[in-house]
């Protein structure tokens, strides 16, 4: 068994990395209601497709430049506060979405929501790369994993039978609510101290020095191409199902909960499996590499198949891409852990995903565009398989080696 560099007991990092992914959970669940909501919501207040993409864009309008601003509070006031704060602030705009009555304010809360929802990952990457070796951070992100797979299978489950009986309303007060009860656990918890190895305090290195590095840009193209393809699932999923393969809201809930928990599987046993090599001998590099690679080049081949038009090979294809995210999705946040480092992974986590979040703003408005404009989604599926083969650039070729950067001497808190 690999041994704890740093000076913290098993039980305290095993509680950390169930809140953190219960915090994820709770993340996608509340961020993916309004995509569950579609159905509905178009028809009652008379949306195009345009208009709701536009929704399902603002989100990410707060939420990719609040990110920098995360990681520099994490830095200055603590990664357990921060991510309190901004999940209480989610909670609320969650809980308010279900009482909105037009289109401004709908917009308006998907603005407050990306706000709040802003400090998790930056928060999550500064707890796991100060508490957990990189021998168990493939484990522990897969379970990180697993709460952002469940989060939208609960919501588009949970949400949709909501919704069949209840109505879209019911659903936001539902699942904001339900957030709020995380506060309860996370205020219960005794705040772990700032664990650094060999007990040496070092500085963070400033945003600039960050931005210097290679590393950064690469694992932000593979992030960004990444984002891309869930995004897309993320907001058009239900909607495609119920509009384009005749599915009921029942069954579109049945499905998409099937295709998330299939996602949450595949993540256990791929951060396992990638931990189990990694402790055997091999290098990070090497596997971090070949998993996230491979999982690029499977997503983008499942995604582009619902082209063909057949609604056998759609769904199977489907189904395919959430054991495919499942692949990705652990290695993905541990490369990034493993090249920041704990003194950095707070900001380098807020600049990868802010870069990355782009694809929250860019896809859903483009897929609602080319939807509109061709009648089909068959050419927004081909679009976004190509981009997801195009994450590995960045992965394979512009990151030279997954292994901790060495930070300037004089990094300091910038």
């Amino acid at each position: 068994m690999a041994a704890w560099p740093f000076k913290v007991r098993k039980a305290t990092a095993a509680r950390l990395v169930g809140l953190v992914a219960l915090a994820t959970f709770l993340n996608y669940a509340d961020r993916g209601n309004l995509a569950t909501a579609a159905p509905l919501l178009k028809g009652e207040f008379q949306l195009n497709n345009t208009e709701l993409g536009i929704l399902l864009s603002a989100f990410f309008w707060t939420y990719i430049p609040a990110q920098l601003m995360s990681g520099w509070l994490i830095d200055r006031y603590g990664a357990w506060r921060i991510l309190a704060v901004g999940l209480a602030l989610w909670s609320l705009a969650t809980i308010l979405l279900g009482v909105a009555g037009g289109f401004a304010l709908l917009l308006l809360l998907r603005l407050l929501l990306g706000l709040g929802e802003s400090v998790t990952f930056p928060a999550e990457a500064k707890l796991m790369a100060q508490q957990l070796p990189a021998t168990r951070l493939g484990a522990a992100n897969a379970w990180v994993t697993v709460g952002q797979a469940l989060g939208p299978s609960a919501g588009i489950f949970i949400g949709g039978l909501v919704m069949a009986s209840y109505g879209w309303r019911a659903m936001f007060l539902l699942f904001g609510l339900i957030s709020l009860l995380w506060l309860i656990l996370w205020t219960r918890t005794q705040t772990p101290k700032p664990l650094v190895e060999e007990g040496v305090a070092l500085p963070s290195p400033s945003f600039a020095d960050i931005a210097r590095q290679r590393s950064l840009w690469g694992a932000c193209l593979g992030h960004f191409c990444c984002n891309y393809a869930l995004y897309f699932m993320f907001s058009w999923l239900p909607l495609y199902l119920v509009e384009n393969q005749g599915l009921s809201v029942t069954a579109m809930a049945r499905f998409g909960g099937l295709l998330y928990l299939g996602y949450a599987v595949s993540a256990v046993v791929s951060g396992w499996a990638a931990d189990q090599m990694i402790a055997s001998g091999a290098s990070v590099d090497r596997v971090r590499k070949t998993v996230i690679v491979l999982g690029n080049l499977g997503l983008g081949l499942c995604l582009a198949a619902p082209a063909l038009g057949s609604t056998a090979i759609s769904l199977a294809a489907l189904f395919a891409s959430g054991l495919m995210f499942g692949m990705i999705t652990p290695v993905l946040y541990a490369i990034g852990q493993t090249l920041a480092g704990p003194t950095a992974a707070g900001k380098w986590a807020g600049m990868q995903n802010a870069v990355a979040n782009f694809a929250g703003i860019i896809g859903p408005i483009t897929t609602g565009w080319i939807v509109d404009a061709t009648g089909s989604f068959a050419w927004a599926f081909i679009s976004v398989g190509v981009i997801t083969l195009a994450g590995i650039i960045g992965w394979a070729f512009i990151i030279p080696r997954i292994a901790p950067v060495a930070w300037p001497a004089r990094g300091n808190s910038g």
